[in-house]
């Protein structure tokens, strides 16, 4: 409670105080018991009473939130050209007075819904499109009046400004450019435009009659039961296209990754068989190489064949037959001294043999 409001308990209270001494001075009156100085303690009363009263009615307590219009009967406009600011202000009693109006930001609802706006039960717009379908409108004004013009808002429109000019001016801009647009593009690709064009209109109207458009709120868009019915059917329709576009999709990967797979196998393929043939050249060259030197070094030692032939003979040979009529595979003749040649011949046989016994020092 301000000082202002604390006067004017106390003015009323005081003012009370006269009725009640006036109607205890009558009554002692009446009964013969007449009370000295009844009529100054009156006219202290009343002094008081008037004094707290022309104070109360002076001072004016502005919150932070308001700013004050002073109603002037000294001024030849009828008002003063200056809003009264927040704090404890004066104003001549009796000759003037103060209209106080909000400057915070208000929310003014129109909703299909009962008890979300400021009209109870279906207060949604109802428009038509360009494409001639029925739509409903749920929206929020977000305003506030400007401080710089609020006597030119208690000129033009007082405390009518909600129901006067925010309401039918809201109403009017959203019919108006809703019906611009198809169904579709209101409540899908041309939405965010709609709303920024309903925003900028509006804006602009209400500048024009002091009041500051914060935002403006598309809050939904609702259709016919019939378009409903056919917007769900087209969006399963959709759906159901891209899920087999998908399937498409995942089929053709499935078979390029096929093909790339199979290419790389028969990549693998071509190089494994590129390289085992590199492979078997390389062999082939070094087997040759190998059987020329080979070929070279019995040339120079024709001996050596033989060496190698008594090397690869088991450890353990002591008696080697060979065919009857059929040369000797090695030289024996030329065989050194200290082995034993012993030619049998054996009892007639399918097949007469040649048995050689080396000696224990002979090669074997």
């Amino acid at each position: 409670m301000n000082v202002s409001n604390v006067l004017q308990v106390a003015a009323g209270f005081t003012w009370l105080i006269l009725i009640g001494a006036i109607f205890f001075i009558g009554l002692s009156s009446a009964r013969g018991r007449p009370i000295k100085g009844a009529i100054g303690i009156i006219l202290t009363i009343v002094v008081i009473a008037l004094v707290l009263t022309t104070v109360s009615a002076g001072l004016v307590f502005i919150q932070p939130d308001e700013r004050g219009v002073v109603i002037s009967a000294l001024s030849p406009k009828g008002y003063r050209e200056l809003a009264l600011t927040p704090g404890l202000r004066w104003v001549i009693p009796y000759f003037e007075s103060t209209v106080l109006y909000p400057i915070s930001r208000q929310t003014y609802t129109m909703s299909a819904v009962s008890g979300e706006g400021q009209v109870q039960g279906d207060d949604s717009i109802i428009t038509r499109t360009a494409d001639g379908q029925q739509v409903r409108i749920d929206a929020s004004i977000i305003y506030a009046i400007d401080p710089e013009k609020v006597i030119n808002v208690h000129i033009q429109w007082q405390n009518r400004f909600i129901n006067d000019l925010i309401r039918p001016l809201a109403r009017g801009v959203i019919r108006d450019t809703i019906s611009q647009y198809r169904v579709d593009q209101v409540y899908s690709t041309k939405r965010a435009e709609v709303a920024s064009l309903i925003s900028d209109k509006i804006s602009m109207k209400l500048s024009e009659n002091g009041l500051i458009l914060f935002d403006f709120v598309l809050r939904d868009i609702a259709f016919s039961p019939e378009y409903a019915a056919s917007v769900e059917q087209k969006q399963i329709a959709e759906q159901q296209a891209q899920q087999a576009k998908f399937v498409v999709e995942s089929r053709k990967q499935e078979a390029e990754q096929a093909r790339q797979v199979a290419q790389g196998k028969a990549d693998s393929s071509v190089i494994q068989a590129e390289g085992g043939a590199k492979s078997r050249r390389i062999q082939s060259i070094a087997e040759a190489e190998a059987l020329r030197v080979i070929g070279e070094t019995l040339k120079d030692h024709p001996d050596l064949l033989t060496y190698q032939y008594i090397s690869s003979l088991a450890p353990g040979i002591q008696v080697m037959l060979v065919p009857n009529n059929n040369p000797f595979i090695l030289p024996i003749p030329s065989l050194k001294a200290n082995n034993e040649i012993i030619t049998k011949t054996p009892e007639p046989s399918p097949t007469p043999t040649v048995v050689i016994e080396p000696s224990p020092t002979a090669v074997k």
